[in-house]
């Protein structure tokens, strides 16, 4: 393939350097993969999202060198279709879906996609998340026509897998430019407590001690229990609490926690509960799960101003930036939302769109 090679070293980064990849037609070359570690290479996570790549693609030529420290990816074209993918149990569900989302509605075919393996774990978005609070961010871009994702099987990261999701995504042309920048004010809050193959009490447990905190904010709140038995329960026991809360102009901040050996549905409740305030009080329209995906989505819009209200970047999120410009040639304008406010932390991030058109997309 013709043209610049975009090269990296190290393993961090990994997905969205892929992403950005596919999605402008440079090649990427990543080396020094883990290459001082004990077992040097790629994990096999980072293997099966290669393959997964190969799937929801046509024409991508992917070499690993034989340590399995250097990768060299030349794009294809997307071609979505309905395709199903085996994820290994190292991470969850959440790891190979946030990709496919970035790069779904710029397929030839609409994306419909089974994952099997993990539905939650510690590191990654889970399931329930990514359907109720990454697809509501699709539809700000103007992505909504049949964007869903079912989850039809619950499991957890210290499972024997068994868990599987759906996800279909319809195809656009262009998105749309998003210009997103009052936060509102939060008006409802919503729950649930999921119980896998335990006692059906750890729910209503982790619900009172959520509420011990939240009924302190808002009247609306409504929490509910999600109790999986027999066959759509996976194959390992756990629980879990995740929560949003929905401000008047439709932001949405989320957050979760999962059950641990030994520590009680309470505690859970309680970590999710205030992890949630904290990221509530980070202000912004995007919560920092989401950062970017929204720039990402805001780089592809039309040839116009984009604007979005956010919080403080994370270290990914400035990473993000820096790969941005590296390949599409776009840098973002960051100043403080309201410099009236000498202590609010809010930012406005800004950039012109590179009015990145589909051309992949099945016109028949």
């Amino acid at each position: 393939m013709a043209g610049p090679v975009v090269q990296y070293s190290g393993h961090k980064y990994l997905r969205h350097r892929l992403v950005l990849s596919i999605l402008s037609g440079k090649a990427i070359k990543i080396d020094g993969i883990r290459s001082d570690d004990k077992n040097p290479g790629l994990r096999d996570f980072e293997v099966s999202l290669l393959r997964l790549l190969e799937k929801v693609t046509n024409g991508t030529v992917i070499e690993i060198s034989v340590t399995g420290t250097a990768i060299l990816l030349k794009p294809g074209i997307i071609s979505g279709g309905p395709l199903v993918h085996d994820c290994p149990l190292s991470r969850s569900i959440g790891y190979f879906l946030e990709p496919i989302i970035m790069l779904a509605p710029f397929s030839k075919r609409p994306v419909q996609l089974t994952l099997r393996g993990i539905t939650t774990d510690d590191h990654d978005l889970s399931a329930d998340l990514i359907r109720t609070v990454t697809l509501p961010h699709l539809q700000l871009f103007g992505i909504s026509d049949g964007l869903e994702l079912r989850v039809h099987k619950e499991t957890w990261s210290t499972s024997r897998g068994g868990g599987e999701i759906q996800f279909l995504c319809p195809i656009v042309k262009q998105v749309k430019t998003l210009n997103f920048v009052e936060p509102g004010k939060i008006k409802r809050i919503r729950g649930i407590a999921h119980a896998v193959r335990v006692n059906p009490q750890f729910s209503n447990r982790m619900i009172e001690a959520s509420r011990s905190i939240l009924n302190r904010y808002i009247p609306d709140i409504y929490l509910y229990s999600d109790v999986y038995k027999g066959e759509e329960s996976g194959k390992s026991p756990g629980y879990a609490l995740t929560i949003l809360a929905e401000s008047t102009t439709s932001v949405l901040f989320c957050s979760e926690a999962i059950s641990k050996p030994g520590v009680a549905p309470e505690d859970i409740a309680l970590q999710a509960t205030r992890s949630l305030l904290s990221e509530i009080s980070k202000g912004g329209c995007v919560d920092q799960k989401h950062q970017s995906l929204i720039l990402l989505m805001m780089v592809l819009g039309s040839e116009d101003v984009g604007r979005c209200r956010m919080s403080q970047p994370t270290p990914g999120t400035i990473q993000f930036l820096r790969d941005i410009r590296d390949f599409f040639g776009t840098s973002f304008k960051i100043v403080p939302a309201d410099p009236t406010e000498p202590n609010a932390t809010d930012l406005l991030y800004s950039c012109y769109g590179t009015g990145h058109v589909n051309a992949n997309r099945d016109l028949a």
